[in-house]
């Protein structure tokens, strides 16, 4: 995130090991000071009406991942931000901006990893690191059958003036132990709001979405992705 669709903050470090972090695990939180509240709904029916009626969209978002605390050493953070596209099913787009350049990029058919400073590309087959990941989540799937197919849905209580839904790998023999989404009911439908990730190795990764707009003009084009001149181009 073996590479699984984990995403983690980049590193300076060549992207076939990046790859694994950047792809086992996502994304932390700016925390939003709203206490939990009741509503009408909860996170498992957000997901899927997020599902259903969300097939494009486009944010910002801030992402911190916590490394467990070694012995005699306290917990690790780091902090990475950027912006994200998708269009169902199956294509998606993550820039890293800060603190170092780096775009995962799915279009439809193949998962591209491109480190900017380096210029060095990692291209996979998208069946082979798609499943049980978060972008299955959140940006694949065309609808919440082919999610449940793929991970146990629990809906969890509300907090933070959102409503979640953890969401299990069916599979166990990946990077990922579990991924919950917390949706922002807007009025006029559920807003992706934020995504944690807890991996087989117990760090923890939160990305918060802001500037969240649903349902944006994005066309297949804008998903396709071209090596550039030079790059060091690894197939997999």
């Amino acid at each position: 995130m073996t590479h699984s669709l984990r995403f983690s903050a980049p590193a300076r470090r060549p992207l076939a090991s990046a790859c694994r972090a950047t792809l086992a695990g996502l994304f932390a939180v700016f925390a939003i000071a709203a206490s939990a509240q009741v509503s009408t709904t909860n996170g498992l029916e957000s997901l899927e009406a997020f599902v259903k009626n969300t097939k494009s969209g486009r944010a910002v978002f801030t992402q911190v991942v916590t490394s467990p605390a070694r012995e005699g050493q306290t917990a690790k953070t780091k902090t990475s931000s950027g912006s994200f596209e998708f269009l169902r099913p199956n294509r998606f787009k993550f820039v890293y901006k800060k603190p170092f350049e780096q775009s995962i990029v799915s279009d439809g058919q193949t998962l591209w990893l491109h480190d900017v400073d380096l210029n060095q590309v990692t291209a996979r087959k998208l069946t082979q690191v798609l499943s049980g990941t978060p972008a299955a989540v959140i940006a694949a799937a065309a609808d919440i059958k082919a999610l449940q197919a793929d991970f146990t849905l629990v809906p969890q209580p509300d907090r933070n003036g959102l409503e979640w839904v953890q969401a299990t790998p069916r599979t166990k023999d990946g990077q990922v132990q579990n991924i919950t989404v917390g949706f922002r009911n807007t009025g006029k439908g559920s807003e992706l709001a934020v995504l944690e990730i807890l991996d087989s190795f117990g760090q923890r990764s939160v990305m918060t979405f802001s500037q969240f707009e649903v349902n944006p003009a994005l066309g297949a084009a804008g998903f396709q992705f071209k090596p550039p001149a030079g790059a060091d181009v690894i197939r997999q």
